[in-house]
């Protein structure tokens, strides 16, 4: 085996194994390891353990190999660290996954390899946690033995047109020969351009100002979206009329809350790591947060002020809650603000049915069909095809009475022909 040609991608979930099957591809010799049978299981039987058609089929024909066994770190050049970077309930960091693959790589790791970090952090955490465990557990010394870079993930699930192989990236390294081993390997991997950053430190706020950015401007569009509703304003008409002007305008769009493990997650990073260690409050930041997580308790009150509307009362009244996953086209649940709509909804007394064509596990229903009988008040909190799809007459023969359109993706005035409530997010 031709060592230099050799890399060890650590996690196989919506980061790591299309990475893995991509540099499988290019020719370097892959092994993808991760601490779950399970899916190493899934993964040999070539079969994707999570919704991805393109990874499904590519997992087909690629001559990666899975598995547990951090010793297989020893026989590569290059290590990938792509475990997820989730957040307690207070909202703060949890390294534990990074800090576990830290470990298990340390006790193999060699003289002259590269060892990447895509995983998302806040500032400091490759020489604050990444590099002490590599060190302890290895004997070996950053930027002596071993070399050390960051390149933040930019995956984007379910994107049919932007992938792991095209979207560019940024990379900062510990060192100069850190820095050029990574851009050697990424170059050798990806079509798209490798911006060199001055440090691991920039690099590593790249990706938390990027995520930051987004919420920042969804939770602007999602205070338009109350206040422009209480004017009678369409507030989707409105961006859409401000994204004509060609140049400083991009358009964000509200709904009933956003998730997955970035854009609700990063800030926070942020805001923790310069309040503990500089004293400084992300005032603006934290306003936003807090804003977008109040979504899903704005979208409840529009499901109660439409029952009331027809005489009915949110208490007892039968509620379907279409989509868990935080976004359309994928089963990834995480932070899915979904869940803090059916307990809000819960909290007012209505009876919720949850179905998501991706989440069976965690649907009530096993069709849209049942979710919808009897159901007096819909809600669409994931813009999943099917859910688009629906028109106002098949609603209304299932007995629903109002539809809150939480990803705005419905026609208004066809739910509203069939002599439905249509409430959007702004609208």
């Amino acid at each position: 085996m031709n060592k230099d040609k050799s890399v060890a991608i650590i996690g196989l979930g919506y980061v790591g194994l299309p990475l893995a099957i991509l540099a499988s591809e290019k020719g370097w010799k892959v092994f993808g390891i991760d601490i779950l049978q399970k899916k190493v299981d899934l993964i040999k039987s070539r079969k994707s353990p999570f919704v991805d058609e393109e990874v499904e089929v590519k997992l087909k024909i690629t001559a990666m190999e899975a598995t547990t066994d951090f010793e297989k770190v020893k026989e590569v050049s290059v290590i990938v660290i792509c475990v997820p970077t989730p957040v307690f309930e207070n909202r703060l960091p949890d390294y534990g996954p990074v800090e576990s693959a830290c470990k298990g790589i340390g006790q193999y790791l060699q003289k002259g390899q590269l060892v990447v970090l895509e995983s998302t952090v806040n500032p400091g955490v490759c020489e604050e946690i990444v590099i002490p465990i590599l060190e302890k557990e290895s004997g070996l010394k950053a930027g002596v033995d071993f070399y050390v870079a960051h390149c933040p993930e930019r995956i984007n699930p379910g994107d049919k047109n932007w992938n792991v192989s095209n979207i560019s990236r940024v990379a900062g390294g510990l060192d100069k020969t850190s820095l050029e081993r990574a851009l050697d390997f990424y170059g050798s991997v990806i079509s798209a351009p490798i911006r060199p950053m001055g440090s691991l430190k920039e690099a590593e706020a790249v990706k938390v100002v990027e995520n930051s950015f987004r919420n920042v401007n969804i939770a602007f569009v999602n205070e338009l979206a109350e206040s422009f509703a209480r004017m009678g304003i369409d507030v989707v008409n409105v961006i859409n009329g401000a994204a004509t002007k060609p140049f400083a305008f991009m358009p964000h769009y509200p709904g009933c809350g956003i998730g997955g493990h970035c854009i609700p997650v990063d800030p926070y990073y942020l805001i923790d790591y310069a309040r503990k260690n500089y004293g400084f409050e992300h005032k603006l930041l934290e306003l936003a947060c807090k804003t977008n997580e109040a979504m899903p308790e704005y979208t409840a009150e529009l499901v109660e002020k439409g029952l009331k509307e027809k005489g009915k009362d949110i208490k007892g009244a039968r509620v379907a809650v279409l989509g868990l996953a935080y976004k359309a086209g994928i089963g990834d649940c995480r932070e899915s603000p979904s869940f803090e709509l059916i307990k809000v909804l819960k909290d007012k007394g209505a009876q919720v049915i949850a179905y998501d064509p991706y989440v069976s596990e965690k649907s009530d229903v096993s069709s849209v069909d049942e979710a919808l009988n009897n159901s007096e008040a819909v809600v669409i909190a994931t813009d999943h095809a099917l859910f688009r799809a629906l028109r106002g007459y098949e609603l209304a023969k299932h007995g629903v009475k109002v539809v809150v359109d939480g990803r705005n993706c419905l026609d208004k005035l066809e739910i509203q022909s069939a002599g439905l409530i249509y409430a959007g997010i702004g609208r």
